[in-house]
Order: structure tokens, then C-alpha cells, then sequence
């Protein structure tokens, strides 16, 4: 770490995120550790220890590469991925025990006919979202019936809950859920989950339902009234050089103008290809725990911050600082807090704090 840039991922505040819902959320047998996109920018096996340590007993990635990859330091914690495998590369699965999601009929049929080893699976079922999943219950069926007369292992069955903030559309998609699978008897699949973060914390546990997934809550940006959330995820740089400047312009193309009264602009060595894109143009960061204004466009490698005199070269800038911070971060993006997490790229290192 040559440039004092890097995130700070609390491990202690993730595993008591995890243990807070786990002790709320008690009557659930299996809780997926969400850690796709590199556990949402934290990054690092320490981070998906931390999580299976606080009581997470299941692991869920989107990708095979995040599987394998989890796979190569943890040989016993089972892990799904929720995105489609290509078929040719199924086999991996089989070799490293990873959970495969059949989310269609096509697939499955295609599947088999290249692999004919013992293999886990969970079936997903399109309940709205219009994303993966089998569409209604006689693909469901077709699907059910062939894994069952195939070597397949059927371990689960789920949905993805779109929007959790919605209680009629949340009811409206468990009502499809149990229309589409109505002709088995759930409480014969030995894991069925619906709930994610939000749907986990908003609604009550379903009879069927004997899992969730831990998701963005690890992570502490959620909504519970009875859970203090601990920040995971914190941005530092420094400050490395302060120009005056009075009667001109900072930064490309000119568009902050400095008229009349001399300022100071402190150049802080982090940019758009570190992942904090030109948006950011006119937000706030943090200098000594006092807030300071991101001026001029933003640059691939630096950006600029309009100071006062209490501000000196070296001195620590919390670029995205706590919860309240991301979430301010969010809105003022228009978008939301998993991005924040997930755009910070890899050229900035990550720093794990117990």
C-alpha cells in the first residue's frame, strides 16, 4: 500500500451483524452467507470465515469463479451458486461439491445429458422478478419429475423475493411460490428459502421455509429496530498536496471556477478508476470528523476537496466513512448501497481490522 488509499473491512462488526440476525431470526435450520461480487467489494476468504464463524452454515456466490475460488480454503462449508453454470463445466462442480441452481428445463435436459455423476441441486422458481427461475408449475413439475428420476440430488428449492418494502407484491409472489410447487409437498425438500435480507426482517418465517439469506444485512444496511448495526466498510486516503487558488480553474475542462476570494483545494490520490466515478462531483468527505465538499470533475487517479486552514498535507480523508455516510453516498448517487460497496475496485486494497 504505496498510496495511504485503502478500504477498512471490520471483521468484528460483520461478525456481529451476522450473530445479531442469526439470535433475532432463531427459527431457521440453514442460513446462506451471501459473498458474490467478493462479498460485496469487502473482498477476501477472511471476510467469508468471519461470516461462517458468526454462525452462517451454507455459503451462496453468483459465479463458479467465486466458488472454486472460496472452494481452494474452505473444503467443507457447502456453497451455491445462484447464477446459470455453463453445462461443459459441471463437472467442476461434481469434482469441488458446489450446489447447482436448475432454473429452466432447457438447461437441466442439457446438463444431464453431459454429466451423469451424483451432483446437488436447488431448483428456482420465477416468482415475478422475471429474472431466472422455472416460469410456472408445469415446467416446475417437468423439472421436479426428471431431477428425481435422474442421479441428481434435489437439496432445494427457491424464489428471490424483488421487491421486500412491497407487502402485496411480497404476498403476491409467496402466493405464486406455493401455486408453482403446489403438487409436492415442501416440507419433504430438505431446504427451501424465499427470504433474503429485507424479506428475512420485514415478514414473518413461512411454514416451508427453513432458510434465508444473509445478504446485504452482513453488512449492516438494513432497516431493524432491534439491531444495532455495526459499519464494515469504510474508504480512507490522505491528503497529499493544497494548492491555493484564486481567479482560476480545478480540474478537466474547467468546471469549477475559483472567483474573488482565494481558496484551498487539497488533491487527495483516489479517482474514477478506483471506482469513485465523477458523480461524485459535489459531496461530501470527511477531514479530521469535519465535512468538506468534492470539487471540479473528478479524475481517473485524484480528485479535488475545497478545505480550510485546519487542513494539512497527510492528513486522513474518510471518503466513505460509516453507515450514515453510505447511505447519504447512495442517495446522493441515485442508487443504491450495494453499489457503493461494489464499485471500489481492486486496485484498492483491502485492510481487515478484527
Amino acid at each position: 500500500m504505496y498510496r495511504n488509499t485503502y478500504v477498512e473491512v471490520n471483521l468484528k462488526s460483520i461478525k456481529h451483524n451476522v450473530k445479531e440476525l442469526i439470535s433475532k431470526y432463531n427459527d431457521y435450520k440453514y442460513y446462506f452467507g451471501v459473498v458474490k461480487a467478493d462479498a460485496y467489494g469487502h473482498h477476501g476468504i477472511k471476510v467469508v470465515e468471519t461470516i461462517i464463524d458468526a454462525g452462517c452454515n451454507y455459503i451462496a456466490v453468483a459465479t463458479l469463479e467465486e466458488a472454486l475460488e472460496i472452494r481452494k480454503e474452505i473444503k467443507d462449508i457447502p456453497i451455491l451458486c445462484l447464477g446459470i453454470i455453463p453445462t461443459e463445466y459441471i463437472n467442476k462442480c461434481v469434482e469441488n461439491n458446489i450446489t447447482v441452481t436448475i432454473s429452466n428445463y432447457e438447461y437441466l435436459i442439457k446438463m444431464l445429458q453431459e454429466n451423469k455423476e451424483r451432483l446437488k441441486v436447488h431448483i428456482k422458481v420465477n416468482t415475478g422478478m422475471n429474472r431466472l427461475g422455472v416460469k410456472n408449475k408445469e415446467e416446475f413439475n417437468a423439472v421436479y419429475k426428471t431431477i428425481k428420476e435422474s442421479n441428481l440430488v434435489l437439496e432445494g428449492i427457491y424464489t428471490h423475493i424483488y421487491k421486500a418494502d412491497d407487502e402485496e407484491i411480497t404476498l403476491k409472489q409467496y402466493k405464486k411460490f406455493e401455486e408453482i410447487t403446489k403438487d409436492i409437498n415442501l416440507l419433504e425438500i430438505p431446504i427451501v428459502h424465499i427470504g433474503a435480507s429485507e424479506a428475512t426482517i420485514n415478514y414473518a418465517k413461512l411454514p416451508y421455509c427453513n432458510g434465508c439469506r444473509l445478504g446485504i444485512a452482513m453488512y449492516g444496511l438494513v432497516e431493524d429496530k432491534d439491531i444495532n448495526f455495526l459499519p464494515t466498510f469504510s474508504l480512507y486516503s490522505e491528503v497529499i498536496q493544497i494548492n491555493k487558488v484564486q481567479n482560476e480553474t480545478v480540474g478537466y475542462n474547467g468546471t469549477y471556477k475559483v472567483e474573488n476570494e482565494e481558496e484551498k483545494i487539497a488533491i487527495i490520490p483516489i479517482g474514477y478508476a478506483d471506482g469513485i466515478i465523477r458523480k461524485n462531483t459535489g459531496r461530501t468527505v470527511y477531514i479530521n470528523n469535519k465535512q468538506y465538499n468534492i470539487v471540479g470533475n473528478i479524475c481517473m487517479d485524484m480528485l479535488f476537496v475545497k478545505v480550510d486552514d485546519t487542513v494539512k498535507v497527510g492528513d486522513k480523508v474518510a471518503l466513505i466513512k460509516d453507515i450514515e455516510h453510505i447511505k447519504y453516498i447512495a442517495d446522493y448517487l441515485d442508487t443504491i448501497p450495494y453499489e457503493i460497496f461494489c464499485s471500489i475496485g481492486k486496485r484498492v486494497p483491502r485492510i481487515y481490522a478484527e
